[in-house]
């Protein structure tokens, strides 16, 4: 096995993580990851070096935003679970209030947050793998954790006043 082989294939445990993290759907998840490992092994000639990591968690962010903008174009519908319930209690419901409140957070703000705090990768490597300066990676990171904050000391959010 080729080295690049190799170490695509030691990233797969990260890449399904943060596919589950963001999906927040098993399934979806590992079709996620499997298209990015079939496009990172097609496109093996267009990796120059650097960190494979970034290049791959780049890759999957991508395709989750290709496929977020097919669901746009499409109406979307919900089901009710038993679990779904606001006034559940016991131990499972601090998760529970912890997942809502990543749900509330736009999706780059909870991608920037769970690429630094779920996969560790340092700033610089979200900026790379978002596409945007490190000062936008940071303002997303402090909103984020402003915002799960505020919804989990039961506030409600500020609202500020546009001009």
């Amino acid at each position: 096995m080729s080295s690049f082989r190799h170490d695509v294939e030691a990233n797969v445990p990260a890449l399904r993580r943060y596919a589950r993290a963001l999906t927040r759907d098993a399934e979806l998840a590992d079709d996620l990851v499997q298209d990015t490992l079939v496009r990172a092994l097609r496109s093996e000639h267009l990796f120059h070096g650097g960190e494979i990591r970034s290049w791959l968690f780049t890759i999957l962010t991508n395709l989750n935003r290709n496929r977020l903008r097919s669901l746009a174009r499409r109406p979307m519908t919900a089901t009710l679970e038993d679990n779904d319930a606001p006034d559940s209690a016991g131990p499972e419901a601090g998760g529970r209030d912890i997942e809502r409140a990543l749900d509330l957070l736009v999706d780059d703000q909870r991608q920037a947050l769970l690429l630094v705090v779920l996969e560790g990768l340092s700033y610089r490597e979200v900026a790379d793998i978002q596409g945007v300066p490190i000062g936008t990676v940071m303002s997303r990171l402090a909103r984020a954790r402003a915002q799960i904050k505020v919804y989990l000391d039961g506030e409600r959010p500020a609202l500020r006043r546009v001009k």
